[in-house]
């Protein structure tokens, strides 16, 4: 079994936080690792939320001792949380897995260009904490016959496909991306850690913390994944 060695205690952790909220969200939940150099890329879709969460973690050094070697295998994201050794700094990567379809669909790795309009953090923060609590309060006034599955996706949809400021980032990234812990309270991280990026049909969400990508569709501009096997 390949062990992958983290740069130290505290990327260990927060790549266990990140396996641990994706498991929140879906038991079954699976990630796509690729590996090269000294940087490890996590990929998850909290289903939820219909995005594509991204961690990056660093390497204490370069995969396979720095030899032409990458590693790219989407696995089980509860059996790696199982590997993962804070104390020592490690994960060992299990079994490949047959992997969802957006495991097939990564943004591009280059070409990202700085988009305008994002608020910040704390406006995002703010956005998301009354689109919550627009759900909640449109919920609760539902019939009780109308209070139904449908029904709140309809809700849902309505209140988490609206526009973040002059963007055409969708709240739920937004939302996404909070509940991931990349957005993170008390004013961290600072406005210029957190941008706003294009890539062709993608757009992504940075933060030190991890990003959130979300891909255009024709139709809506910006939709719920449209897959395409890249």
């Amino acid at each position: 079994m390949t062990v992958l060695h983290l740069a130290d205690e505290g990327e260990a952790a927060d790549l266990a936080a990140f396996l641990s909220r994706l498991l929140h969200y879906d038991r079954g939940a699976a990630v796509r690792l690729q590996a090269a150099g000294t940087a490890l890329a996590v990929f998850g879709r909290p289903p939820s939320f219909e995005v594509l969460a991204i961690r990056a973690v660093r390497l204490a050094k370069p995969y396979e001792d720095g030899l032409d070697v990458t590693l790219d295998v989407t696995v089980s994201a509860g059996e790696l949380l199982e590997t993962v050794d804070e104390t020592a700094a490690t994960a060992a990567v299990p079994g490949a897995v047959t992997g969802p379809p957006w495991a097939g669909v990564l943004p591009p790795r280059g070409g990202w260009q700085p988009e305008p309009g994002l608020p910040s953090p704390d406006a995002l923060r703010a956005t998301v904490g009354a689109a919550v609590a627009e759900f909640r309060s449109r919920t609760k006034e539902l019939a009780p016959e109308g209070h139904n599955r449908a029904e709140l996706d309809r809700i849902g949809r309505d209140i988490w496909s609206r526009s973040i400021g002059g963007t055409h980032l969708p709240v739920r990234a937004v939302h996404a991306a909070q509940s991931l812990g990349f957005l993170r309270p008390g004013g961290e991280p600072a406005q210029a850690e957190v941008g706003l990026f294009s890539s062709g049909a993608w757009l992504r969400l940075r933060t030190p913390y991890g990003s959130v990508a979300v891909r255009r569709t024709e139709r809506t501009g910006l939709g719920a994944l449209g897959l395409s096997v890249r």
